[in-house]
């Protein structure tokens, strides 16, 4: 028989050594009842307090723990659990009891009309200086991403395995996996989550937080929308400058040909530099055509393949 399980549930902890077992107990008493097979799977983000050990001393096969050598952050400790996870259906929660195991069923049923759902914190137990510029980044992804949820940063959230092995997460980029998803074709649904006040141990997200989240957004909407076409936005830029340098200079010669001396104007400085500027931004885009072209261009997934099927695999 195989040992594969049904479900991956991921949790990555820092420094959450109060809350490790009694997360646990919540988790083992949920799956229990699911009578799925599983894997629970922690990831230790570096942390510098006994979390690690209180993990590892758990007695239950299932729960597999991996530990990083530093602070990498959520989304590498996600990125290693996707890879790690073998379940055809992975969950994932924060370990700071503040999600609800209780949710997981919920997820698993909704799960059956989208590719993932992710969690919705309507009703949140934080204090107004998250809430608020949670708020605003979550208006703000929407209103550039498209898509059409209400709480990004939710680290709840569940998937079919085949969504997790196509998203390539780095850096702060766990903030948008529905929208990296989203643009790779999958569905998105969402579902409303308990949300629970912290008890023990302390955030780990400070004010520094949404300028991040704000910079992580430009990041990952230039990925998506030019990453194949470097030259379309390097280019446009380009040409936008250029030809605006162009204007100034003809504008001036005209003045020239009138007998009007220009070799003093900062005018022609700023036509000047404009058209050379214009043209490094244009070389800037072709030079990110030739990287783009030198590599390898499949970044499709494929749904269904009767190629494959007529040869048996």
């Amino acid at each position: 028989m195989s040992n594969k399980p049904h479900l991956s549930i991921i949790v990555p902890v820092h420094n959450e050594e109060e809350n490790i077992l009694e997360l646990y107990e919540k988790l083992y008493n949920t799956l229990l009842m699911i009578e799925k097979t599983y894997e629970l799977i922690f990831v230790d983000d570096g942390s510098t307090d006994n979390t690690f050990e209180k993990i590892k001393n758990i007695k239950d096969s299932k729960v597999k723990v991996v530990r990083f050598q530093r602070n990498y952050g959520k989304a590498a400790a996600l990125s290693c659990g996707f890879k790690k996870a073998k379940g055809d259906i992975v969950i994932t929660l924060d370990g700071d009891l503040q999600d609800d195991p209780k949710e997981i069923p919920r997820f698993l049923e909704e799960l059956k009309k989208y590719d993932m759902v992710s969690g919705w914190k309507s009703k949140r137990h934080d204090p107004i200086s998250k809430t608020v510029p949670s708020r605003f980044f979550n208006w703000l992804t929407r209103l550039i991403t498209g898509v059409k949820i209400n709480d990004f940063n939710c680290g709840y959230k569940a998937y079919n395995k085949y969504v997790v092995k196509n998203i390539n997460l780095y850096g702060e980029l766990h903030r948008y996996i529905p929208a990296l998803a989203y643009w790779k074709g999958y569905t998105v649904g969402e579902i409303e989550v308990e949300h629970h006040p912290r008890i023990h141990g302390e955030s780990k997200y400070g004010a520094e937080r949404l300028l991040k989240g704000f910079l992580d957004l430009i990041t990952v909407t230039f990925l998506m929308m030019y990453k194949k076409r470097p030259l379309h936005v390097f280019g446009g830029i380009g040409i936008l400058l250029g030809l605006s340098g162009v204007i100034i200079s003809i504008y001036l010669m005209t003045l020239w040909v009138t007998g009007i001396k220009i070799g003093d104007r900062p005018l022609l400085m700023l036509g000047i530099l404009l058209i050379v500027i214009g043209a490094q931004f244009i070389s800037l885009g072709l030079i990110g055509e030739l990287i783009t072209n030198s590599r390898n261009n499949d970044d499709y997934i494929i749904k269904y393949d009767s190629y494959e099927l007529e040869n048996g695999r």
